[in-house]
């Protein structure tokens, strides 16, 4: 089915633009109707362009944000107040509002000091605050909320609580704005406890109960957590008070569910929000598409696609960048250029993320040429190339070891003025390493530091593995070291590239006592594990060492994949233990595995040599 999707994206698909925007896309006339997916289910939208749609895409496109409204019941309105767009006019603004006799009310103030914050300059707003209190202005409950709502964002919820307790000092009365912001300052340091327990405190306490943004903020907080049954429980407390559900609450679920590819529990959410008679909006469609088509539920994809447009809900740039992107995943490159040419006549300009996936796209499939075009054409446009479109690229080019090409363009982010990240270093780590470039990786892994970019638990492990299959081994555990002095998250993956490099190393003993370490660490060996030790000790020539390692794992309920079986299975060949590797063949075949490629071919020239009883010959096909 999904070879069928979007077969006729087009009406003329055989024929491709030359003059148009997006070059080497199917021609749409402006009043052909586009089939989004084909095979027998249909989603028709028509791609002329209307006022009416265009309307209705600028009302859905605007994403329901409850943590953000916060901010806004914060701002109060004043007429003829200064409207501030850079922290210079605020200070400018502040300095004359504080020279004035009698200066202004506690209101103006206020009005500032919530225009700073809305431009995020938390620490400026702070600076003011404490202008204003050497000034002998006195606050209100407004100006410790916005105060409070700042050192939430800098991540000081130590500051925030002093605040709160400044209210008291005063005789001021903190109100549901208040605790709204200390709910989700609670939860962006991932205080989730603390949150629902102020949360608990509200519902108990009679003059401020939570409102509709508490129960959205504290909703959004447990779905970022992927804590989805306590978020469906806090909507289920919902219906039972005043504050009932809207749609705000139902899309957050909704979506979280999604995500994590709970799409039935998504639609059962979804049909029950429906049935209550909340309409479903764009933002709700595209979560359920995106969790669909995750799954590879086309059929399910193009019923969704076609409600909405029967409701009159036409997709908007997220819908469409959400069939780019899994088009792109599953190698139909063609159809999301089909898709973006739709997007283009429906005049809904494609954003980063559908550029992106594109180019994400081109890379899987080794066209790399292409992603370079989608990137030049990002920037002939205007668009504005991020870290995330060079890091799109960057991969490209380290995943088909075209190293240098990469660096150009790590060269050219700095160039223009962009900052590289993490991810940035840890994909130009990992090419170094796989090309086998270990001292180019270890110069930029130094260079990432002096540059302030502070290498996470992911670049160490990229680099220890370089380290470890470049067999420089000394210097691996030397990093090792350091990741223990950082306390650093060192999990099984660590160890396992630690005890594959010291079996490639030859040091299968140290491997071995590494390996027993673990439960002492508090950790326990993977399949990976056993494998990679079992793959250790066959290539030392210790089989039977090998397999009691298989049976260990069995009896820790670890159980072995086709992967194990086909390394126990090599090794056996490899040290001329013919009859034992057909015994693990059998055992494999009955459950369920068959020999990879390097296994067929060994056990072909066996076959070659007459080293297999003949009889085994129905066991061996089974295995293919």
């Amino acid at each position: 089915m999904l070879k069928m999707m979007m077969r006729n994206i087009a009406a003329s698909s055989s024929s491709y633009c030359t003059s148009r925007r997006w070059r080497g896309m199917p021609c749409l006339h402006s009043n052909s109707t586009v089939v989004v997916f084909a095979n027998g289910y249909f989603a028709f939208l028509h791609s002329q362009p209307s006022k009416p749609i265009k309307s209705t895409r600028t009302q859905l496109e605007q994403p329901s944000k409850p943590i953000k409204s916060t901010r806004t019941q914060l701002e109060q309105p004043v007429r003829n107040s200064p409207k501030i767009t850079t922290v210079e006019d605020a200070f400018n603004v502040f300095d004359r509002m504080l020279q004035m006799r009698p200066p202004p009310s506690v209101v103006r103030f206020n009005q500032i000091l919530g225009q700073v914050s809305k431009l995020k300059h938390y620490s400026a707003v702070i600076s003011l605050y404490n202008q204003m209190d050497v000034s002998g202005i006195g606050p209100d409950v407004y100006t410790l909320t916005i105060l409070i709502n700042c050192y939430c964002h800098l991540n000081q919820m130590g500051f925030s609580l002093s605040v709160l307790g400044k209210f008291f000092k005063l005789g001021l009365e903190p109100n549901v704005f208040t605790f709204n912001t200390l709910i989700n300052g609670f939860l962006l340091e991932n205080r989730v406890a603390e949150a629902a327990a102020l949360f608990q405190k509200m519902m108990g306490a009679g003059n401020c109960q939570p409102d509709v943004v508490t129960f959205n903020t504290l909703v959004k907080g447990f779905c970022m957590r992927g804590n989805n049954h306590a978020a469906i429980q806090l909507l289920r407390k919902m219906e039972e008070g005043v504050c009932k559900p809207g749609l705000v609450v139902y899309n957050t679920i909704i979506d979280s569910l999604c995500k994590d590819t709970l799409v039935d529990d998504a639609l059962n959410l979804f049909s029950e929000m429906m049935s209550k008679g909340i309409a479903p909006d764009v933002i709700t469609y595209t979560s359920l598409i995106h969790g669909v088509c995750k799954l590879g539920e086309w059929k399910e994809a193009t019923r969704l696609l076609n409600e909405m447009v029967s409701k009159n809900i036409f997709p908007n740039v997220l819908t469409f960048s959400v069939l780019v992107d899994t088009l792109c995943k599953e190698g139909m490159v063609v159809e999301a250029e089909g898709v973006v040419e739709m997007m283009i006549q429906r005049d809904i300009d494609p954003n980063s993320v559908t550029y992106n996936s594109l180019m994400d796209g081109y890379c899987l499939r080794g066209e790399i040429g292409k992603a370079q075009n989608v990137f030049e054409l990002k920037l002939s446009k205007g668009s504005m190339v991020d870290v995330v479109c060079y890091n799109t690229l960057i991969n490209g080019y380290c995943k088909h070891k075209k190293i240098d090409e990469a660096m150009m363009l790590f060269l050219d982010m700095s160039h223009k003025g962009l900052v590289a990240n993490t991810v940035t270093y840890n994909t130009l780590l990992d090419g170094f390493g796989k090309a086998g470039r270990i001292q180019d990786a270890q110069k930029l892994f130094s260079e990432m530091q002096a540059c302030g970019q502070l290498p996470d638990a992911q670049t160490y492990s990229i680099l220890l593995d370089g380290l470890c299959k470049n067999r420089q081994l000394s210097r691996a555990m030397q990093l090792f070291g350091e990741m223990e002095a950082k306390k650093l998250d060192i999990n099984i993956v660590i160890y396992n590239i630690l005890i594959e490099g010291l079996c490639i190393a030859g040091k299968i003993e140290s491997a071995r006592d590494l390996f027993c370490g673990l439960s002492s660490k508090g950790l326990e060996p993977n399949v990976r594990t056993y494998t990679i030790m079992i793959n250790g000790l066959c290539i030392t020539g210790l089989t039977s060492e090998a397999e009691k390692f298989l049976i260990q794992m069995e009896e820790k309920g670890c159980s072995p994949h086709g992967c194990t079986y086909n390394t126990i299975i090599r090794g056996f060949i490899h040290n001329k233990q013919a009859s034992r590797a057909m015994v693990l063949i059998q055992t494999m075949v009955e459950k369920g595995f068959s020999a990879d490629a390097s296994t067929m071919e060994l056990i072909v020239n066996l076959l070659l040599k007459d080293e297999v009883d003949p009889a085994l010959l129905p066991l061996i096909k089974k295995s293919l």
